[in-house]
Formats: structure tokens, sequence, C-alpha cells
């Protein structure tokens, strides 16, 4: 791409270990490619902690329960339950938040792309991000990532309080993961969706989906920067 390309960047604060956000996020980059705007619509992965606004760790019983629900509004996504022992459960997500956030360093690609690769690698593949040797042999996966300067960053914690910043300083606004925001000052959380809980019981039960909205978003984000 020529350096004189216009391009735009939408924001979206996320924790990886969401599986909401990793179906919006699969929506958002497979119509960014139909509209022919890789390259020029860059998504900005804010990361933060949904285990310090739930004050408790991430656990097997929400993330299962999860999956189901997310293959049967989007199977392209390819989760599987998870295979391995329960002690190799992830508890926090916050050296993978951290790492991306320090793949920003290089490129918003390579944020991207490790972003992504690390949402899978825990949903599809079952493997526990939360340990820097598999974070790092994640990365190792991504063209655009430079392992060895993504190591340095976690070795020396150059990103974490970035990341933590950005989203204190936001998180009046930010309803939850993810939440989208358009470079017009628009905002919307959990794209397309609407659902509810159950009771007591913490089920989701989804109301409606429409995955449509980020043709419409990518539209809107095109068109306010000049790119269409």
């Amino acid at each position: 791409m020529d350096r004189n390309t216009p391009t735009a960047t939408v924001t979206a604060f996320t924790d990886i270990m969401c599986g909401w956000s990793t179906l919006a996020f699969h929506r958002f980059y497979r119509a960014r490619s139909a509209a022919g705007l890789d390259g020029r619509v860059f998504l900005d992965p804010q990361l933060f902690l949904l285990e310090d606004v739930n004050a408790t760790a991430w656990n097997s019983a929400v993330t299962e329960g999860e999956k189901p629900v997310l293959v049967a509004l989007e199977e392209g996504l390819e989760l599987r339950p998870w295979q391995r022992d329960p002690s190799e459960f992830p508890v926090t997500s916050l050296p993978a938040n951290e790492a991306v956030h320090a793949a920003k360093e290089q490129s918003p690609t390579a944020a991207e792309q490790l972003d992504m690769a690390l949402r899978m690698a825990f949903w599809r593949d079952g493997r526990c991000i939360s340990m820097g040797h598999e974070i790092l042999d994640v990365a190792a996966g991504c063209d655009a990532v430079d392992v060895d300067r993504l190591g340095e960053a976690l070795d020396d914690g150059r990103a974490r309080g970035a990341m933590m910043r950005a989203y204190r300083t936001r998180s009046e606004r930010v309803r939850g993961s993810a939440h989208f925001f358009l470079p017009d000052g628009s905002d919307v959380h959990n794209p397309g969706i609407a659902m509810h809980e159950v009771g007591e019981t913490g089920y989701l039960v989804v109301d409606s989906d429409d995955p449509t909205v980020y043709e419409e978003m990518l539209r809107r984000v095109a068109t306010a920067a000049g790119l269409d």
C-alpha cells in the first residue's frame, strides 16, 4: 500500500478471552475483506480485563457454556470444547492482552494478527494463553509479528501501563466487550446482537442477531475517511 493512501482506524475495547468479541472481530474482518478495505481500515484492539471488571478468575464453566451459542451464530469460527486437563485452563487473560498491546509497537497489522491468533489458540485450540511461551509460540505463526521484539516488550512490561491507562480513561463509556468506537464519534456495543440472561442461572438467550451491521459500519467508516 502507498504511504499516501488514506486509511481509517476503528477502536474496539475487548478482552481476548471474551467469546462475544471474538465473534465480533471475526465478522468485522470478513466484512472488511468483502468491502475491499483490507489495508485501508484497521481495527485497533484496546484490551482490558474482564476478570478485573468482574472481580473473578476466568473459568471453563463460562467459556464452555458460551461456545454452543457462538457456534450456532457463526459456524465459521470452528470453536471446540476444551480438551486439555482442567488444571491447564488459563485463569487470566492479562499476559495475552498485554502482548497485543505490545505488538502495536510494530504495526497495526501485527496487533490485528496476534489478537486473532491468540483468540483462536484459546477458543479453538485449547491453549493456555496465560503462559509466556505459549503466547510467543502463537506469535511465531503471525508473519507481521517480530517475535524477538515482542518477547523483549513482554519482559520489560512496557505495554501494560499503556493498556490499562487506555481503559481507565474511558471505562465510564465502555459498556463491555466488544465495544466499537468509530472515527465519526459514534459507538456500538456488541453490534447486531440483542440478548438477555435467564433468571439467576446466567444462561444467555440471543433474541436477535444481524451480522450485516458490520457492512453498514464499514460503509460509514469508509465514507467518513474518503475511502469509497
